[in-house]
């Protein structure tokens, strides 16, 4: 009998558990790779993901000090690249009516030299906020092109002929001028790059970083540039030259994870 009636409860005790069991041992391939889930945009090169929240919890908001009130915000974050992804917010943000609230530079590139990105905008509006975030999708893969990626560094390049808030709240570029974006990794490369686009054109340094200044302690040298539209470019021509010759000296050829558009 008292077999019996610990066999009960152990019975019992078995069905009380057995469904958290069956979730802990969830087969994710059974979840698709094509989410439906609202807050799901889309994603893009270099690992970027692009989702909305159409209303943020206030207690999360507070916490997140993004100093905004809107509860609709787009997120855009990526493992590799920093600066197509910004150009591209850049000119979602101003074709909308949408707001940068904050841009994160994390240290990642999925072990490589550089950075990863995690930007936030916000819109009084969810529809325009899904607007802005599809569009800077879109852009990322065509400011993927001026990425060159190889095992033994790599390099980035961005150009836009008029700067605005997100290239701003960046990296200090004046709104309304041409901005020109490099980095270089190992670090040496990219200041062999700056150096040559200092002395290729008249341009303004916005921005300056090392491993220590301005990075997440990543191996390269980022230099942004501003200035007239034509010099700027000129600069960035000048300094992906060198930097790919450098870089291709190192024993190995880039990848390209779009098509080079400069």
């Amino acid at each position: 009998m008292f077999r019996s009636v610990l066999e009960n409860r152990l019975s019992a005790r078995n069905r009380r558990i057995n469904p958290c069991k069956r979730r802990l041992s969830m087969d994710v391939h059974n979840i698709s790779t094509h989410c439906k889930r609202t807050e799901f945009v889309g994603t893009a090169v270099l690992d970027t993901i692009g989702l909305v929240i159409s209303g943020i919890d206030d207690t999360l908001l507070r916490e997140m000090k993004i100093g905004t009130n809107y509860h609709a915000l787009g997120l855009l974050s990526s493992r590799t690249g920093a600066a197509g992804q910004i150009t591209a917010i850049d000119d979602a943000v101003k074709a909308t009516n949408t707001e940068v609230l904050s841009i994160d530079l994390p240290r990642d590139t999925k072990g490589w030299g550089g950075h990863g990105n995690y930007i936030v905008i916000g819109g009084a509006d969810v529809s325009d906020v899904r607007h802005a975030i599809e569009r800077a999708l879109e852009l990322t893969n065509k400011y993927a092109g001026e990425l060159y990626i190889s095992q033994s560094g790599h390099l980035e390049f961005a150009f836009s002929a008029n700067a605005g808030p997100a290239l701003s709240k960046a990296f200090g570029a004046p709104a309304g001028e041409a901005f020109g974006f490099m980095a270089g990794s190992p670090a040496a490369i990219g200041l062999v790059m700056a150096d040559t686009a200092m002395k290729a054109s008249a341009v303004k340094i916005v921005r300056y970083m090392t491993p220590s200044i301005g990075t997440s302690h990543s191996n390269e040298v980022i230099l942004a540039l501003s200035g007239d539209a034509s010099a700027v470019k000129e600069a960035v021509l000048e300094a992906r030259q060198i930097g790919l010759e450098l870089l291709i000296a190192m024993g190995t050829y880039p990848e390209i994870p779009g098509t080079p558009y400069l």
